[in-house]
């Protein structure tokens, strides 16, 4: 099979843009209004777009892939030829995306993830949307088909598993829902922009600054405009995402929906689940909602390439999100444990550093740019001990029968739900900080990408003592859904 023919000029304006950029911004500006080296920048830039014009009509032409029953093959390469063979059997997701451009063409994406893969395995760049569709599909059925065959080989019963392509329909996200989430999920890296300008707004600072009290109220009023834009600009980004979202279930996987300008649509296979996360920031605890993300093998949530497909649930009610939680990976009631009182104690002493980290910053702003009364920032440091109190209050852990849960985080609370049997490093670590209160903190280690960052379950801050205890639970615990599990093959 062959790519979309329009997959050339898609291709060549893509890559002809950032041409365009080092043209304009390298070329002419070197060339400093000289007639001679402008037109011969010109010249450079239809040669280039030629060659680039060349270089994807060779790549259509060299491209091809071909769905057979246990793998996806695909030979590409202009200059060097390259064979991939895609086992079925390792398929992690199936995304199809089409941006408004490509559904106004009828074409899409189709990105094929393997698990461990760490990125995008097969990229089909672009494809018509019905053949898009038939991937997809065709993929998850002769994947689903294979695991079937592999269960049946090794005598598990494989009852119930066959589904039709509509599946089962488990949440869909209404416009109210939408604009609810989007005004409950405030996104701290757009205000990365705002602070990327501060080393262009400082040279123009010059010398020291005085800012009368007419000027603070003007820095103030202009802080909250921002903040709002901000705000406002998070929302509008989190509608566009997460537009006419529907989850379904469709044999062992879910099905996906979303987008506004660009539609995604994709799977998330419940065979390599790893760990459920019920996640929380402070807005959707204080009105009693939350979101429901999954971690399947080799990614976690937000990791993938198809940009956090796994957000299985933005925005419901904490009941109903726990609710369907059960039905993808059933687990027990919990109530986590809180870290010892000491490490409530250490916590005072973390957030008092950073205040006096803030101090220090406001006087060398002070000193060296604008005169503030940075003294005033003397007010946050008695905050250290209600924002201890508070971390150590949404800290915990719990082992239950099946499942470990742990829980951590104020601002953006996450607890995770990990069973034993996907668990495969117990790990216990000490910082020289935690050593000095005789704390430790336990690690559950699962096949997903979280481990990389260091965003596995954990049970933090556990008196050494007792995080010997819970890793040895653990480890012995995990040997018997091992043992179990050999049993019953045996069997």
């Amino acid at each position: 099979m062959k790519l979309h023919p329009l997959s050339i000029p898609l291709r060549v304006v893509s890559r002809a843009v950032g041409l365009a950029w080092v043209f304009i911004f390298g070329g002419f500006a070197l060339a400093g209004g000289d007639p001679v080296v402008v037109s011969a920048v010109v010249v450079l830039a239809v040669v280039a777009l030629a060659a680039v014009t060349a270089y994807e009509v060779a790549y259509y032409r060299r491209f091809e892939y071909v769905l057979t029953e246990d793998s996806l093959d695909i030979g590409s390469g202009v200059f060097s030829r390259r064979e991939r063979e895609i086992p079925l059997r390792r398929v992690q997701n199936v995304d199809v995306t089409r941006s408004f451009v490509a559904r106004l063409l009828g074409i899409a994406v189709v990105d094929v993830e393997t698990a461990g893969g760490g990125g995008t395995e097969a990229n089909l760049r672009f494809v018509g949307r019905e053949e898009g569709n038939r991937l997809q599909e065709e993929i998850r059925e002769k994947r689903a088909a294979l695991q079937r065959e592999g269960r049946t080989e090794t005598g598990e019963s494989t009852e119930g598993e066959a589904a039709g392509v509509e599946g089962e329909t488990l949440f869909e996200l209404s416009d109210r829902d939408l604009l609810l989430y989007g005004a409950l999920s405030f996104d701290p890296r757009l205000a990365s922009g705002v602070v990327a300008f501060a080393p262009f707004v400082a040279p123009l600072l010059g010398d020291r600054v005085t800012i009368s009290g007419l000027g603070f109220a003007v820095l103030a009023a202009f802080a909250v405009v921002a903040f709002v834009a901000l705000w406002a600009a998070s929302a509008a980004a989190r509608i566009v995402q997460f537009y006419g979202f529907r989850l379904r279930r469709v044999g062992d996987d879910l099905r996906y929906e979303r987008g506004l300008l660009s539609r995604r649509d994709g799977t998330i296979p419940l065979s390599k689940l790893q760990t459920v996360a019920v996640e929380e920031n402070l807005l959707m605890r204080r009105f009693g909602f939350a979101s429901l993300a999954v971690e399947t093998a080799g990614y976690a949530p937000g990791s993938t390439p198809s940009g956090g497909s796994e957000a299985a649930i933005p925005i419901a009610p904490r009941e109903d999100v726990l609710s369907l939680a059960r039905t993808l990976e059933p687990f027990h009631d919990f109530e986590v444990a809180k870290p010892p009182e000491r490490a409530r104690k250490r916590y005072v002493r973390r957030y008092l550093i950073v205040g006096l980290a803030v101090l220090g910053a406001g006087a060398l702003v002070n000193a060296l740019l604008v005169d503030i009364p940075w003294y005033g920032a003397v007010v946050v440091l008695p905050l250290a001990w209600p924002a201890a109190r508070l971390a150590h209050r949404h800290r915990g852990y719990e082992l239950g029968p099946d499942h470990a849960v742990t829980r951590a985080g104020f601002w953006n609370r996450s607890t995770r739900i990990v069973p034993y049997r996907r668990v495969q490093t117990v790990i216990q670590r000490q910082t020289v900080f935690q050593k000095r209160w005789s704390l430790s903190t336990v690690i559950f280690d699962t096949a997903g990408s979280r481990s990389i960052s260091a965003g596995d379950a954990s049970a933090l801050d556990r008196d050494a003592e007792q995080a010997d205890a819970i890793a040895a639970d653990v480890q012995e615990r995990v040997l018997d859904v091992v043992y179990e599990g050999e049993r019953e093959h045996r069997d």
